[in-house]
């Protein structure tokens, strides 16, 4: 039987987080129903990728590049639709997971989802307490890592079954219900490692010196500037100022989503109220290992 649930993702040399990438997507769903934009045509990404649906674009960089990205992949979302029932969509270091609790894979659990909708799952981000979590990641990251932080900013609208338009960045969709499952997750997996951000932060300030304009002038995240950039231990030492959360309970923060959903402005699209929230939590032992 052929599976009905599809990731897709566009990577450029994120080699840790395409690994990550592929080992939950690719282990879940199977490589065969992974659709990976090569930009650049990176031959390591092609490596580690094979069996996968690679597509390979042009690396230049351009001061729309996010706007140009986000056009493709939704092209290549709708596209899809045609031929499976769910498709995941999100940047290379974006995992939507399941809780292990509710006793189903990823795949079984979009198996079973009705079909015609979007699902937004709540985003949490793996971060490395570097005071306390000194090992390298190997493996699997987490296990290794296991303190999370609330991020609204990644409850994205990313898994896809109704025709929609999805906005630059993945954070809105022109689909006008709000769908955020109890047992969905996002996992965001930038700061899960220090010395890997580090690194993928040198290639990002690399990219937009290459473009030559600035912030005002170019669609890329803030982020990727190294003025916005921050001294980057200093960043991960804040980590453990996070006021810590007993528990694992997600239901307050989902509910503030529902709460909140509206129509955003004009724009035809729907968004939530996105809070900062000073708070950590230690995942549980449940998760370890998914990835």
């Amino acid at each position: 039987m052929q599976s009905k649930v599809a990731a897709v993702t566009m990577v450029r040399e994120d080699l840790f987080f395409l690994r990550a990438w592929l080992k939950h997507y690719g282990d879940v769903l199977g490589r065969e129903n992974c659709y990976i934009v090569n930009h650049g045509r990176g031959e390591e990404v092609a490596d580690l990728a094979a069996g996968c649906n690679i597509i390979g674009i042009p690396g230049d960089p351009h001061k729309n590049f996010d706007m140009k990205r986000w056009r493709l992949l939704n092209n290549i979302v709708m596209g899809l639709r045609s031929y499976y029932d769910h498709i995941v969509v999100g940047d290379v270091d974006e995992l939507v997971v399941v809780d292990p609790a509710s006793g189903k894979s990823l795949l079984e659990y979009l198996w079973d989802a009705p079909i015609r909708q979007v699902m937004t799952p709540l985003g949490i981000e793996v971060i490395h307490r570097i005071d306390v979590e000194p090992e390298a990641i190997t493996d699997h990251i987490l296990g290794p890592r296991r303190y999370i932080r609330l991020a609204p900013h990644y409850s994205k609208p990313c898994v896809i079954s109704a025709g929609t338009k999805i906005a630059r960045g993945g954070h809105f969709t022109q689909y006008g219900k709000l769908n955020a499952p109890d047992d969905l997750y996002l996992f965001h997996l930038k700061f899960c490692d220090f010395p890997e951000y580090v690194a993928a932060m040198n290639r990002r300030n690399a990219v937009v010196q290459d473009i030559g304009t600035g912030v005002k002038e170019t669609a890329i995240g803030r982020h990727w500037f190294a003025e916005a950039r921050g001294e980057d231990r200093a960043v991960f030492e804040a980590f453990a100022d996070l006021e810590p959360v007993e528990g694992f309970d997600m239901s307050p923060y989902r509910a503030e989503m529902r709460d909140t959903f509206s129509k955003r402005g004009d724009t035809g699209y729907f968004h939530f109220a996105r809070p900062e929230y000073a708070v950590q939590f230690e995942l549980p032992e449940r998760f370890f290992g998914l990835f």
